[in-house]
């Protein structure tokens, strides 16, 4: 949106510079999602600008939202691919509150502007028992490959060294095109036609790891991380939330990938307190993340989301207990991402430069990892550099950039500056 808005005359301002218009893009995953995605509603109300609002807290609040912020408008998330349009022709009196627009307020958390975004899926064919984002979304749909490549060829062009391939649910890519795809196949196109340095991929479920994907995830520019999202690791559990696998094929797909890639970086999800979960079903849950070599842990405690099957269940958890509980498990993740970092103390990484902080640089490496680059040097935001990591400070891995006269024969020696779009 950003980009197009801009190559359309747009100027993109923060919220304190007085916006004519702000779009805000709404999640509905926790509750805490909603209060936010209300926040900003707010926010923007406030700052005297007119107001679009979609995604999936908007599809699935629309008349609530409606008749509490009649300034507002909600477009449906069938129709946000036509919110540039609308904005650039305007929004009709009859429809809308808002013409001659010239500026307009991002807000957005969660925009890279050094490794871009390509969304190459929408909707979700599952349904696990505590989301609604099936609902929201409906039926999966893929964007066609060349789209996808073109895209990618656009970022290459602009001087990206990465781009992250997400959907949500990545890993039914292509079943629903004319002719079936899948994922293996995007990827292999995209290696195919595409040159930029690293292409990374989002969540992918554990039953979607086939020999034909982990042997295309095995190649140099796929980055060696995967988010594998767990939720629990207690059978009646994952049998009640409808994850249509057991601890065991969980624990047996982890085995499968760490055979292929010893070395990568797997992150994933986990909820605690769904109903009826108890002491010994909390216990497997961490018995298991213990057993398995986690780089880090999202731990979201569960949240009730109206229209969803977990909402009958019974044996609900207190927020006393699923807070405890979320505390015990992030500082097991803690101590997983300090040794997973610890692993890598010695080598050297490629990092892709994102920002600039007090104690030097920040960076993102091929495995995920957040990595401080100290004190002076010649390196720039959106550069790829080789890094070379000496040891970890505040839950940072901390290095320092290596030239390529440093370099061994068998080690990388990308280091590629991004051209930086004036904005």
């Amino acid at each position: 949106m950003e980009h197009a808005l801009n190559n359309s005359g747009h100027q993109i301002v923060k919220m304190p510079e007085n916006p004519d218009l702000c779009v805000i893009n709404t999640c509905t995953v926790t509750a805490k999602s909603d209060y936010q995605s209300r926040q900003m509603i707010r926010r923007a109300l406030n700052s005297k600008a007119k107001v679009i609002v979609t995604g999936c807290y908007a599809q699935l609040n629309k008349d609530f939202l409606k008749n509490t912020y009649s300034d507002i408008t909600v477009i449906e998330n069938k129709d946000k691919s036509n919110i540039i349009n609308r904005i650039i022709q305007n929004i009709s009196s009859n429809t809308g509150k808002f013409i001659n627009t010239h500026s307009i307020a991002p807000l957005s958390s969660n925009l890279s502007r050094h490794r871009p975004i390509v969304k190459v899926q929408d909707g979700c064919n599952y349904s696990c028992s505590y989301c609604a984002i099936h609902i929201a979304r409906g039926k999966s749909k893929s964007v066609p490959v060349e789209e996808v490549i073109n895209q990618i060829k656009r970022y290459e062009s602009m001087g990206y060294n990465e781009v992250v391939l997400t959907g949500i649910h990545l890993g039914t890519y292509g079943l629903d095109l004319k002719l079936e795809k899948s994922l293996s196949i995007l990827l292999k196109n995209i290696l195919k036609n595409t040159v930029i340095p690293r292409i990374r991929l989002s969540s992918l479920e554990i039953r979607e790891f086939d020999e034909e994907l982990l042997e295309v995830i095995a190649e140099d520019r796929i980055c060696n991380h995967l988010h594998i999202p767990l939720q629990s690791g207690d059978d009646s559990i994952l049998k009640l939330m409808n994850r249509m696998y057991s601890s065991h094929d969980f624990i047996s797909g982890i085995e499968k990938i760490l055979k292929r890639l010893p070395d990568v970086s797997i992150g994933t999800d986990v909820i605690v307190g769904f109903p009826s979960e108890g002491k010994s079903e909390f216990k497997n849950t961490g018995q298991m993340i213990e057993s398995i070599p986690f780089s880090y842990l999202h731990v979201f405690p569960y949240s009730k989301r109206p229209g969803t099957k977990a909402m009958e269940l019974p044996g609900e958890v207190t927020e006393a207990l699923k807070k405890e509980r979320a505390t015990m498990l992030r500082e097991i993740g803690a101590a997983k991402k300090a040794g997973y970092i610890r692993r890598n103390i010695g080598k050297t990484l490629d990092a892709v430069i994102e920002n600039r902080v007090k104690e030097g640089l920040l960076g993102t490496t091929r495995n995920y990892i957040k990595i401080l680059i100290e004190g002076k040097n010649n390196l720039t935001e959106g550069m790829l550099a080789n890094v070379h990591v000496s040891g970890l400070k505040n839950n940072f891995a901390v290095g320092v950039p290596i030239t390529n006269t440093q370099l061994s024969d068998k080690q990388s020696l990308l280091v590629c500056p991004q051209v930086i779009q004036s904005r």
